[in-house]
């Protein structure tokens, strides 16, 4: 019995008794005391983090990370931007280059040229001279003025306009603005010579200092119909075909006579000749400029699908 005792009075004395120290936190069990806390969220986070750099510093980073991502952001700007060209000229279509835009029409430009500012891919235009040189035709313009010599209803009947051009050569800060028409039996074309300045990263001064009438290109060829109707009557024009042969054999040695003569040029010496350009938009294809009284101009590069 009394070893029995003792083995109780061994067990009874186990550590299972042992009492909290003095550094044991206050309300905690005595079993916890020298156990390390958990890192926090944060602390964790930097842990990743480090391993992540240190894998990359190992391994490399995989060809083209990173780069995918900002090609699928740049690819839905990109194709957005030739949406909103595609739309403008279709809006474009059957304008006149403005001349004959309903109202409805001109506030739908103005909002699609609104959108194509907003995402300009040049946003200093004067320093990327590159895209600005070349040839490029004119689509559409709220400056109505630019016609003066159509401004009358029976002009606008004799005379075609087959193109307007604004032709810019910024090696030597030139350009030229002009127009190409054609009558019943003649075309020819008047443009103007002009020197730019750059004044801040979307505008130059232009100051022009000749104006050219180029010489008339008559027609040597008359295209005659055959039978037309007049009233719900057949005119059979066979029997005057001889006549017209007539005619446009004579034409075509006035032609020949003409074509050979020199442009007239008139210098422009008016202080008050020259204007201010604002570049807006610029691309490889194309242009948006605003000029002075609020005018908008969209020009499109020659050779561009756009005008087609």
């Amino acid at each position: 019995m009394a070893g029995v005792a003792s083995l109780n009075t061994v067990s009874l004395s186990a550590p299972s008794s042992a009492a909290p120290g003095p550094s044991a936190p206050r309300g905690r069990s005595a079993a916890f005391a020298g156990t390390r806390r958990f890192p926090s969220l944060r602390a964790a986070r930097r842990v990743v983090a480090a391993r992540a750099l240190d894998a990359d510093d190992e391994w490399g980073k995989e060809p083209g990370e990173g780069v995918t991502a900002v090609a699928e952001e740049a690819a839905p700007a990109a194709s957005e931007v030739a949406a909103l060209k595609q739309k403008l000229k279709a809006a474009l279509y059957g304008t006149e280059r403005g001349l004959r835009a309903s109202s409805e029409t001109r506030a739908e430009v103005v909002e699609l040229i609104t959108q194509l500012e907003a995402r300009n891919p040049t946003p200093a235009p004067t320093e990327a001279l590159t895209l600005l040189n070349g040839k490029w035709i004119l689509a559409y313009t709220s400056f109505s003025q630019l016609f003066p010599l159509l401004g009358s209803g029976t002009l606008q009947a004799l005379v075609k306009v087959d193109e307007i051009s604004q032709t810019i050569d910024s090696e030597n800060f030139a350009v030229q603005n002009c127009i190409k028409f054609s009558g019943p039996l003649a075309s020819s074309s008047v443009s103007t010579n002009a020197k730019f300045e750059i004044r801040s990263p979307k505008r130059v001064q232009i100051k022009f200092d000749e104006g050219i009438i180029g010489t008339p290109q008559l027609t040597d060829s008359i295209v005659l119909p055959e039978k037309f109707e007049f009233f719900g009557q057949n005119i059979d024009l066979t029997p005057l075909s001889g006549i017209f042969t007539s005619i446009e054999n004579a034409a075509s040695s006035v032609a020949k006579t003409i074509s050979g003569q020199p442009p007239l040029k008139i210098p422009i010496s008016s202080d008050k000749a020259g204007s201010w350009l604002l570049t807006t938009y610029l691309d490889d294809e194309l242009r948006i400029s605003r000029g002075d009284g609020s005018s908008i101009f969209v020009l499109f590069k020659e050779g561009s699908t756009l005008l087609i």
